[in-house]
C-alpha cells in the first residue's frame, strides 16, 4: 500500500518562527518508507487545527496524519479536542500503548492527553511535542501502522 502521510506541528512559537520545529522534522525522518505529502506548522488554535486535519484527510487524501504538540495540560494545549471534533471513531489503544510504554522513561507520560482516531479512511494520531517523546511514542506504534492503515482502507488481504 502506498501510504500518504501528513505531518502537523502544533506550536505557537514554531508557527511564529521563534523556535525551530525539531519534532516535525524528526517525524519526517521517522517515516522514510512513506510519502510525506504535507507538512504544516500551525499555532495552538483549535479551529485551525480542525481545519488542517480536515483538509489533509478530505482534500489531500492522507492515509495517516501525525500531529506533534498541544497534548499536555497547558491552557493552549487543544490538539486532542480538535482531533476528537473531526474523527468518526476513536482508536484509544494506540495512545494507551504509547503512554504505557513511555512511562518507563518518564513519570510525566501519564500527563499526555493525546488521542487517536479515524476520519473516513484517514488515521490521525497525536504525538507529544518534544523530539524525545515523538521518537519514543512513534517506536511503540510504528510496526502496527501498516496493518492499521490496511484495515482502514479495507485491503482484503488484512
Amino acid at each position: 500500500m502506498h501510504v500518504k502521510v501528513g505531518i502537523v506541528t502544533v506550536s505557537d512559537r514554531s508557527a511564529k518562527g521563534e523556535q525551530e520545529d525539531t519534532s516535525g522534522e524528526l517525524l519526517k525522518r521517522l517515516c522514510p518508507k512513506w510519502d510525506i505529502v504535507a507538512y504544516r506548522i500551525i499555532p495552538d488554535e483549535q479551529d485551525q487545527i480542525e481545519e488542517t486535519l480536515k483538509t489533509l484527510a478530505d482534500k489531500t487524501g492522507c492515509h495517516l496524519i501525525l500531529t506533534t504538540g498541544g497534548t499536555g495540560f497547558a491552557p493552549r494545549d487543544v490538539t486532542p479536542e480538535a482531533t476528537k471534533s473531526v474523527i468518526d471513531k476513536e482508536a484509544p489503544g494506540l495512545c494507551e500503548a504509547m503512554r504505557a510504554a513511555t512511562l518507563k522513561f518518564t513519570k510525566y507520560a501519564i500527563l499526555s492527553r493525546a488521542v487517536a482516531g479515524i476520519r473516513n479512511q484517514t488515521l490521525i494520531i497525536n504525538l507529544p511535542g518534544s523530539p524525545k517523546g515523538v521518537e519514543q511514542c512513534f517506536a511503540v506504534i510504528e510496526d502496527i501502522l501498516p496493518h492499521a492503515l490496511a484495515l482502514i482502507s479495507e485491503d482484503p488481504q488484512h
